[in-house]
């Protein structure tokens, strides 16, 4: 196999190895289609030929496992992944620093509109698309 590997490589040359690679590799994006981030995220998956799931997540949210391994492989709290912005965080007060990590959690899961978008999983790992730029780093 090494040299089916080393032949390829000296015929097509490291470049077409490595965008087979690519085309290998699926992703999974927590998109949002009314969200222009979410939609040139997806353009740049579809650019570098990457095999998506397409997970619309305000019809189907995350699991709450789904959710916390997001945040672990983030590296980032759930505070960090609300937005602030949406009508429901000032509804529910979510400002608030008391608000623990589980009640932060348990509100995205109840109104997936807070959870930042879009979110991309490979097998190189997690990132927010803000911009979306930041997928490169997964490919």
């Amino acid at each position: 196999a090494e040299d089916g590997i080393r032949d390829a490589q000296e015929s097509r040359g490291l470049g077409d190895v490595y965008k087979r690679q690519i085309r290998s590799m699926i992703a999974k994006i927590y998109h949002n289609t009314r969200c222009s981030k979410s939609r040139a995220t997806l353009a740049i998956l579809e650019q570098n030929n990457v095999e998506f799931e397409i997970v619309n997540y305000l019809e189907n949210p995350p699991s709450e496992s789904e959710l916390r391994l997001v945040l672990q492989d983030l590296g980032i709290g759930a505070r960090d992944l609300i937005r602030k912005g949406e009508s429901a965080y000032k509804d529910l007060k979510l400002s608030n620093k008391s608000l623990t990590e589980d009640e932060l959690i348990k509100a995205m899961l109840n109104y997936p509109i807070l959870i930042e978008r879009p979110i991309v999983r490979t097998t190189k790992g997690v990132v927010i698309g803000r911009p979306p730029e930041n997928v490169q780093s997964i490919l």
